[in-house]
């Protein structure tokens, strides 16, 4: 009985120190991927300097890993405060793998098809703009660094921050525990997911995306099926620019 009553209460999340430490850490990774083009634009003499790079129709590989560096560094901050100063607890078996993990990947493969078929009937000219943009004309050893980047990195640290951190936040941080908060915690999370990509053609797909990631953190209370499920959608694009390639 004394354990009972001596016991300290457990902490909630912090929910909008969390949030806005997310937001925060999204707008200093995008500040520091800039910062990081424009080093890279004095050492490869980049011709018109930064502001010709920023316009660029197919900017070279380096740019383009060297902003997603600078974003993954102000994610990792974000999880870091989540984690130290957000009273957000890590899930216990976040990156345990299970062998029949191997579900997720075929339900990214879905979720890409899905999205594809939804979006079939408006004809939306440019949805592809995005890959073609990032991959540009790159060849060779820098394009499967992109795919490494884009396939594998990009999924790990967008489910940390979006899922193991904010979402998490939302769902776990509300006194009531009832069913509405954790929908506005889904829901919100994947808002937040779509909209941090800046695509608005791409908004809708990827906001039901991440509704599903989330169902799956939720339900799960692990990391990697959202992740395999992410990789997998990803590859899916890349798949097919690859076969659009080697088409030509």
């Amino acid at each position: 009985m004394d354990s009972l009553i001596d016991a300290e209460p457990v902490e909630r999340p912090r929910v909008l120190a969390i949030v806005v430490a997310g937001f925060v850490g999204f707008l200093a990774g995008q500040i520091l991927g800039s910062l990081f083009e424009l080093v890279g634009v004095s050492l490869a003499h980049y011709p018109g300097g930064l502001s010709a790079l920023s316009n660029a129709a197919s900017p070279p590989w380096w740019a383009n890993a060297l902003g997603l560096l600078g974003l993954w560094v102000g994610f990792g901050a974000a999880i870091f405060y989540a984690y130290n100063f957000g009273n957000l607890n890590s899930l216990p078996s976040q990156w345990r793998v299970k062998p029949t993990d191997v579900f997720y990947v075929a339900l990214g493969v879905a979720c890409q098809f899905l999205v594809d078929l939804l979006y079939l009937p408006f004809h939306l000219r440019h949805l592809n703009r995005p890959i073609h943009h990032l991959f540009g004309s790159v060849v060779g050893a820098s394009f499967v660094l992109l795919i490494v980047m884009t396939m594998f990195l990009a999924p790990i640290m967008e489910e940390w921050l979006f899922r193991g951190v904010l979402f998490r936040a939302l769902s776990e941080g509300s006194r009531s525990g009832s069913r509405a908060s954790l929908v506005f915690a889904v829901l919100f999370s994947a808002a937040l997911f779509a909209l941090a990509h800046g695509e608005p053609l791409q908004f809708a797909g990827l906001f039901l995306l991440g509704i599903v990631l989330a169902t799956l953190v939720w339900r799960t209370k692990r990391l990697v099926p959202s992740i395999l499920t992410h990789i997998s959608f990803n590859g899916v694009a890349i798949a097919a620019l690859i076969s659009q390639r080697s088409g030509h």
